[in-house]
């Protein structure tokens, strides 16, 4: 007993630094039992410390084994492009029935859910996709557009939807590709009315589309509708949903509009923060004009799937590039 209570003892006066020999070898072996007794007390309590410190250390590694398999499971979640080298396309809208048809064509492999929006992960046309359903306004378009491109490795964007026309030469079921997009309610209110603002902006006012997706997104467009039906040019953006022929002559006037709508202009900041080459295809469901709800309510899932099958024309032109390149 006197060898162990010194080997206890040496070990704890070690831990502190300081080594108290000269008391370890002045101990008795005629200790009373109460001695005794507490040497076993403290071999007891160091035994069970260890024990406590093996499990604890074992507790902590599982969770953090736990933890790690759920990283890495997010991780592969999130990473949008394939192992074969495909780069991804972020197909986005603003309403379910903007998406609805490019859902139902899809192959979906999982379905990430961020914040209050789904993120559907698989191929369309057999090109892989991120589809999201951003929800109305400028507010929800950058930020569930910022969060697609903060968490998936998208290399375009495309914007599919529906808008007011504005454009005495588009009609109600045409389509607008946009070259270019700019925030029409950005701006000062005062006494005198409103006063746009944009050319203030300390970015850029107006945020252009990337050419070579413009030029796919019409040629694919005449595909599906006929040249007589497409158009390109300027669509506005802003928080309001825009039924009058005064607003609309507004709209004409100041920025050569040829269609009003509530998101594109907010997806194309983000896209231009990011760095990542985006289009906006538009689909007219009704004239911006002072019947235009009526419209709307009438042509909104036809015009919806027009552009949605623009879009899946394109993807379907894009996988038959892919597939000739690798051929050669």
């Amino acid at each position: 007993m006197k060898k162990r209570l010194f080997a206890i003892m040496l070990c704890v006066a070690l831990t502190s630094g300081c080594v108290y020999a000269e008391s370890a070898v002045s101990t008795e072996s005629t200790e009373s039992t109460e001695s005794n007794s507490d040497a076993d007390s403290t071999e007891s309590a160091v035994d069970i410390d260890s024990t406590v410190r093996t499990e604890s250390v074992e507790s902590t590694e599982g969770i953090e084994g736990d933890e790690s398999a759920e990283n890495a499971e997010s991780t592969g979640s999130m990473q949008a492009e394939k192992e074969d080298g495909r780069e991804t396309i972020g197909i986005i809208s603003a309403m379910d029935t903007e998406l609805k048809l490019l859902l139902e064509n899809a192959q979906i492999d999982h379905v990430d859910h961020i914040g209050n929006r789904d993120y559907y992960v698989g191929e369309l046309c057999g090109v892989p996709v991120v589809l999201l359903r951003l929800g109305i306004g400028k507010v929800n378009a950058a930020s569930g557009t910022a969060t697609l491109l903060d968490r998936y490795d998208v290399s375009e964007v495309v914007f599919t939807g529906v808008a007011g026309a504005v454009s005495d030469e588009t009609e109600v079921l045409d389509i607008v590709v946009a070259t270019d997009l700019l925030q029409h309610d950005y701006g000062v209110i005062s006494n005198d009315g409103f006063v746009w603002t944009g050319a203030q902006l300390e970015t850029d006012a107006v945020y252009l589309c990337d050419e070579e997706l413009v030029e796919m997104a019409w040629e694919s467009a005449v595909e599906v509708l006929g040249e007589d039906h497409v158009f390109t040019g300027t669509v506005v953006s802003g928080d309001q949903f825009v039924s009058s022929e005064a607003y609309v002559k507004k709209l004409q006037d100041d920025f050569d509009a040829m269609a009003c709508e509530m998101e594109g202009a907010a997806v194309a900041i983000v896209c231009s923060e990011y760095g990542v080459p985006f289009v906006v295809i538009r689909s007219m469901s009704d004239k911006a004009d002072g019947k235009a709800v009526k419209t709307y309510e009438n042509f909104m899932d036809t015009a919806a799937d027009h552009s949605s099958n623009i879009v899946m024309n394109m993807l379907q032109h894009m996988h038959d590039e892919g597939a000739e390149t690798e051929g050669n």
